[in-house]
């Protein structure tokens, strides 16, 4: 009966401490919406150009993970901005990948972030411990707070 206790105490404990680490690791920035918006249309741009009013009014989106195999959809996410410089697009395995902020692809395609890192504006960032990206890229802990585990004041 002790040891059965103890058992279940451990793995309380265990569980407690892991947690935090896969909460932050689960999390996915890609996740958040279906589509990129570009920021400026491409010149290969399908529309008709004979009117300005088009061309002006056309918004054109890439939805994530769309194909980029050069016989089928060359050049479409050929280092393309989107969602207002927040996004960098390039064709990373046949498929576009935002290089600012995919974990598979963070600042170029195929370099991979380590676990408990997230990739935060193209650059691999330990989240667990980062002041000025706690748990996520950009989420800023109040001054003389600490970042641990992902956590603002954690302790």
């Amino acid at each position: 009966m002790a040891k059965t206790l103890m058992l279940i105490n451990l793995v309380t404990i265990l569980f407690l401490l892991i947690f935090p680490l896969l909460a932050v690791s689960l999390e996915d920035e890609e996740i958040e919406g279906e589509y990129y918006v570009l920021d400026s249309v491409p010149a290969n741009h399908s529309a008709r150009r004979s009117s300005r009013y088009l061309i002006t009014s056309v918004i054109k989106k890439i939805k994530k993970g769309t194909s980029c195999d050069a016989k089928t959809n060359p050049n479409v996410c050929n280092g393309v901005s989107a969602n207002n410089g927040t996004s960098l697009l390039y064709c990373c395995k046949k498929h576009c990948r935002n290089v600012l902020g995919d974990r598979n692809n963070c600042g170029a395609c195929g370099y991979k972030c380590r676990f408990g890192e997230r990739c935060c504006g193209g650059v691999c960032t330990n989240v667990l411990a980062n002041r000025t990206n706690c748990g996520k890229c950009s989420k800023k802990c109040p001054r003389g707070v600490k970042c641990d585990y992902g956590y603002c004041g954690y302790a």
